[in-house]
C-alpha cells in the first residue's frame, strides 16, 4: 500500500500554492524495494512475507551456537551480526518468529523492524526541494570573500557563521557523518570534503563498501545531499558555504529506494560511524515504521533498544549524536499525543501515546542532541516539534517566507542546501535545523580536538544564545495560538539551552 506519510522530518505547515519545499523532497511513485538498494537473502526474495526483525542479546560475544540454532528453528536467516552491541538482524516469513524467539534462553528483546513486508512499500510524489536554475546561479553575485551563493543564506548569520569562518573553517581532521537518505559525493560543493572511508550503504542492515553504494540514485530523494552541503559545503568559490566548510563529511546510506529508515540499517549506520573515526553524526528522520515507539509493545521495545544501543555505542567511540525534532508542532513533553502515522509502511491509523514512554528514534533517545527549528526572524518555524526538557538546543530551519521574511538581500525564508548533480536549491525542515547544530559541534571538535562528546555537547549548549520564549506565539498572525512555550530564558521548550552560536564554538 503507498504510505500516506514521508519517513525523514518533514515541514507540514508551509501554505499551499507557494513554491516552497518541504523536508520531504522528492519521491518515486513506484513499486521500489529494499532489495534494491542492497540485495536481500534469497529466502526474502523467494518470500513476499518474509520479513526482517532485530534480536537482542547480551553484547560483547558472537551469537552463540544456542542462539543461531533456535533463530533457524523458528524460520530465521541471519543477515548479520553486531556483537559489540548485541544486535543479530534477521529475515524470517515465520508470522511468529519474534513471539517464539523471545522465548529463548539468551533473547533480550526481539521485535519486527516493518509491518510491509520484504520487499518494502512504496511512497507517493510527495514534494520537491525548490531548485535554483542555471541562470539563477550564474546571476548570483557576492561580495569578496563570500562563495556566489552565500549572500541567500540568512542562515549562516543567524548563527555567526559567517564570522566564525573568519577565525577558522574547521578542521580536516573532523568528520560529520550524514546518516540519511546518501550522499552526491560528486557534488562540486561536497567533493573536496567527502570522507570515503566513513562513508558506507546500509540499507539492508549489513554495510555495502562498493564505490559510490552511499550515494542516490535519481529517482531517490536529494534529503541527505542537502543536509551534507549545510554542514560543509566547501568555501571554494562555488556555490553556497557549509556551516563547517573545513571539516570532512560521509555519507552513510540507511534509507530504501522508497524512503524507509528501518531499525537494522540505522544500527549499521551508528556502529560504521563508530569504527570509521566518525566525530558527529547527523540524523534528520525518524526510525520507521512508527514515529513513535511504545515500550509496552515488545516488537517497538526491541526497536528502541536496537537502535540505543547502536548510538549509545556511537557516543561511547567518540560521536556525538545530533536529531531534528520533528516537523509536526507537536509538543513531545506533553501527556499525550495523537499520532496520525504509524504504522507508516502499511496502514497506519490513529493512536494516543505519550511521549515519555514511546519514544521517537533516535531523537528523544538518552544523549542524542535534539534540535528544534527557527526561521528568518527567529522564532520558532511553524512546523517545529517542541517541549520543555526534550529539546536541546535550537538552529535555523527555515520557515514560509510569509511567516518569517529574510532581510535582503536573502528572498527566501527557507534553506539552501547542495542537491544531486551539482545543483541548488530550498528545502525546510528540523531535518535542515539539525545540521547546523551538528556543523557547529564539528567546529567545537576542531577547536577542542580533544574534547569528548560530553564535553562538546556542554560546550555545545554552554556557547548557544540564550533565548526566551516567544509568547504568544502566533507565528501566521490570525490572532489565534498556535503553541505554547514554557521554561525560562536560558532553557525552554521552543528553543532548549537556546539558539546554536558558531562564533563562540571557535572562539572558546
Amino acid at each position: 500500500m503507498t504510505a500516506p506519510y514521508a519517513r525523514y522530518r518533514r515541514a507540514a505547515a508551509i501554505p499551499a500554492g507557494m513554491a516552497v519545499a518541504t523536508a520531504l523532497a522528492f519521491l518515486p511513485n513506484t513499486a521500489a524495494t529494499a532489495a534494491e538498494d542492497a540485495p536481500a537473502p534469497a529466502a526474502a526474495q523467494a518470500d513476499a512475507t518474509s520479513l526482517s526483525y532485530v534480536v537482542n542479546v547480551k553484547p560483547g560475544h558472537g551469537t552463540s551456537a544456542h542462539v543461531k540454532k533456535a533463530v533457524a528453528k523458528a524460520g530465521g536467516t541471519i543477515v548479520t551480526s553486531y556483537d559489540q552491541i548485541g544486535v543479530i538482524v534477521v529475515h524470517s516469513s515465520n508470522a511468529d518468529f519474534a513471539k517464539t524467539i523471545r522465548k529463548v534462553r539468551g533473547v533480550q528483546s526481539a521485535g519486527a523492524t516493518r509491518t510491509a513486508p520484504l520487499p518494502s512499500a512504496s511512497t507517493g510524489d510527495l514534494g520537491a526541494p525548490k531548485v535554483l536554475s542555471a541562470a539563477e546561479v550564474a546571476a548570483a553575485d557576492a561580495p569578496a570573500g563570500q562563495d556566489p551563493l552565500q549572500p541567500q543564506q540568512w542562515d549562516l548569520p543567524a548563527i555567526k557563521a559567517d564570522k566564525a569562518h573568519e577565525k577558522t573553517l574547521g578542521s580536516k581532521k573532523v568528520t560529520v557523518a550524514v546518516i540519511d537518505t546518501g550522499v552526491d559525493d560528486t557534488h562540486p560543493d561536497i567533493a573536496p570534503n567527502f570522507d570515503r572511508k566513513a562513508s558506507v550503504n546500509c540499507v539492508s542492515g549489513k554495510p555495502d563498501t562498493a564505490d559510490g553504494a552511499w550515494r542516490p540514485s535519481a529517482e531517490e530523494s536529494p534529503h541527505g545531499t542537502h543536509v551534507a552541503g549545510e554542514i560543509a559545503a566547501a568555501k571554494n568559490g562555488v556555490g553556497m558555504t557549509g556551516v563547517a566548510p573545513g571539516v570532512k563529511v560521509s555519507g552513510i546510506k540507511v534509507s530504501t529506494t522508497a524512503g524507509f529508515f528501518y531499525t537494522e540499517a540505522v544500527v549499521c549506520g551508528f556502529v560504521w560511524a563508530a569504527e570509521h573515526g566518525v566525530d558527529v553524526t547527523n540524523n534528520s528522520y525518524y526510525t520507521d515504521p512508527w514515529y513513535f515507539n511504545c515500550k509496552n509493545d515488545p516488537d517497538q521495545k526491541a526497536l528502541v533498544e536496537a537502535v540505543g544501543r547502536a548510538s549509545r555505542y556511537a557516543e561511547k567511540k567518540g560521536a556525538v549524536n545530533v536529531a531534528a525534532a520533528g516537523n509536526e508542532n507537536y509538543d513531545l513533553a506533553s501527556d499525550e499525543i495523537t499520532d496520525p502515522s504509524s504504522p507508516n509502511d502499511t496502514t497506519p491509523g490513529d493512536r494516543v501515546v505519550d511521549p515519555s514512554k514511546c519514544l521517537d528514534i533516535p531523537t528523544q533517545l538518552p544523549g542524542v542532541v535534539t534540535v528544534a527549528s527557527t526561521g528568518a526572524k527567529g522564532i520558532k518555524s511553524s512546523f517545529s516539534n517542541h517541549g520543555l526538557g526534550v529539546i536541546d538546543i535550537a538552529a535555523p530551519g527555515g520557515d514560509s517566507t510569509a511567516y518569517q521574511k529574510p532581510d535582503a538581500p536573502a528572498t527566501s525564508g527557507l534553506i539552501l542546501g547542495t542537491l544531486p548533480g551539482g545543483k541548488w536549491g530550498y528545502m525546510a525542515g528540523t531535518s535542515m535545523a539539525s545540521p547546523h547544530v551538528a556543523g557547529v559541534a564539528a567546529l567545537i571538535k576542531s577547536t577542542h580536538p580533544y574534547a569528548s562528546p560530553a564535553l562538546v555537547k556542554a560546550l555545545l549548549y554552554a556557547e548557544a544564545d540564550a533565548t526566551p520564549c516567544t509568547d504568544p506565539y502566533d507565528v501566521n498572525g490570525d490572532g489565534k495560538i498556535d503553541a505554547v512555550c514554557e521554561g525560562s530564558k536560558n532553557r525552554n521548550g521552543f528553543y532548549g539551552w537556546g539558539i546554536a552560536d558558531a562564533l563562540d564554538a571557535v572562539t572558546k
